[in-house]
């Protein structure tokens, strides 16, 4: 199996909205529940536009020209991780891919890029547990730990 990582562009924006629909789905999917209220072509024109803007990346794995893997990455701050960290915004290999070893690669990719922009950490939220318990293992055998807590969120009038 050849594989190949490329950072995102924004002409990549169709191919990170699909894999990123179809991480929402198997959560909503796994967990019985509606999590997510997002559609192809909304996702697509965000990307898009976050990737433009400069205010996300991503990084996409290929097998023989197949998109098989992606991670969504931004930058932020936070003193309690000293500045300067990287937050993974999504996360996902295709099924048929994974416990082959991609997902550790991407990992890495994020890891490397990380670096190179000077962030102090990575972190990043699980799906919903128990029915992700495998993701949180695959997160911690890759070097990530738990730091307590859980996500958070409230909805605010929509910006587009």
């Amino acid at each position: 199996m050849k594989l190949e990582f490329i950072q995102a562009t924004p002409d990549n924006a169709k191919i990170i909205g699909s894999l990123v629909v179809q991480l929402t789905q198997e959560i909503c999917e796994r967990t019985n529940a509606q999590h997510f209220d997002i559609d192809l072509e909304g996702t697509v024109q965000r990307c898009e536009k976050l990737l433009s803007a400069g205010h996300y990346a991503a990084i996409i794995g290929w097998s023989d020209n197949i998109p098989v893997a992606v991670s969504t990455i931004t930058e932020t701050y936070a003193l309690y991780a000293g500045g300067k960290i990287g937050v993974i915004q999504e996360f996902y290999v295709i099924p048929g891919f994974r416990s082959s070893g991609v997902g550790a690669m991407l990992i890495e990719q994020v890891r490397n890029y990380g670096q190179k922009h000077g962030w102090s950490c990575i972190e990043l939220c699980t799906p919903p547990l128990p029915e992700f318990e495998r993701a949180l293992s695959f997160y911690q055998n890759n070097g990530l730990v738990p730091v307590g807590g859980r996500k958070m969120r409230q909805n605010l009038a929509s910006n587009g």
